[in-house]
């Protein structure tokens, strides 16, 4: 299967269904939809778009991002779109860090394992998070996840998703590290720099422009031990802070699973 979705303006968006799970059955393929941000969609991306029919769009990025980078729409765009406003009174820390931090390697890999420790309990996250699931459950066209880069809010919302459903742990972490695509990285590392060079006043090293674009399986393993002090593990938290019980769960299982 070709995971990644080649568009002009919109990178990282790929299908993350369409894996085994480990009962014997399958996630269907065209259902679930993962990507950066779409303001630099061409009209050309916006028809790729268009034809996969997606019902539901979960922008998790914060307000400010958003007004910052506005998503077009086709003019046939009829998906539903869940977002959150909240928490839009203070600099997003990663803006904040850029602006603080000597930009090193050292600097963004810490950044990032602070960042999963807390991102699963953020109150816009878990918010966010629960309406998906429901949503999800209850849609019969596909659902697109994304933020800015479609790497870490999107990571740990698709890994959870994928949990639920039961795909093995290295089929996880697998689709999870998809993001390091070089052919991507090459492409968005001016992108990056630029933005960096705009907030900060510098650019990072290349090094350490690949380590902010990147993720690495120990982010994840960060953010699941975290879940794992907290609730004492994945499936307490998806019920406990998601509000994902069996009900909801069956659901899921029925939308999702061949």
């Amino acid at each position: 299967m070709t995971r990644h979705v080649t568009l002009e303006g919109v990178e990282n968006f790929r299908d993350f269904g369409d894996y085994p799970t480990m009962a014997g059955r399958r996630l269907k393929p065209g259902r679930l939809y993962r990507s950066a941000a779409h303001g630099r969609a061409t009209a050309a991306d916006l028809e790729v778009i268009a034809a996969l029919q997606i019902e539901v769009v979960v922008d998790l990025r914060r307000k400010n991002e958003r007004l910052r980078d506005p998503s077009p729409g086709h003019p046939t765009f009829a998906a539903a779109v869940i977002c959150n406003d909240e928490g839009d009174e203070n600099e997003d820390t990663w803006r904040a860090h850029v602006r603080q931090s000597d930009l090193s390697e050292a600097s963004f890999r810490d950044y990032m394992f602070d960042y999963y420790r807390k991102a699963p309990f953020d109150g816009r996250h878990l918010d966010l998070f629960s309406r998906y699931f429901k949503a999800l459950a209850r849609s019969d066209g596909p659902i697109l996840i994304h933020c800015a880069a479609g790497k870490d809010r999107t990571g740990i919302l698709a890994v959870l998703t994928h949990h639920l459903a039961g795909v093995h742990p290295d089929d996880i972490v697998a689709d999870y590290l998809l993001t390091n695509d070089e052919r991507r990285l090459a492409m968005r590392m001016p992108i990056v720099a630029q933005a960096i060079e705009e907030i900060a006043g510098r650019i990072p090293s290349p090094e350490a422009l690949r380590t902010a674009m990147g993720v690495e399986a120990e982010y994840l393993h960060t953010a699941f031990a975290a879940i794992a002090a907290s609730h004492g593990g994945t499936d307490a938290y998806l019920e406990g802070a998601l509000g994902v019980d069996a009900a909801l769960r069956d659901a899921l299982e029925a939308r999702l699973l061949a």
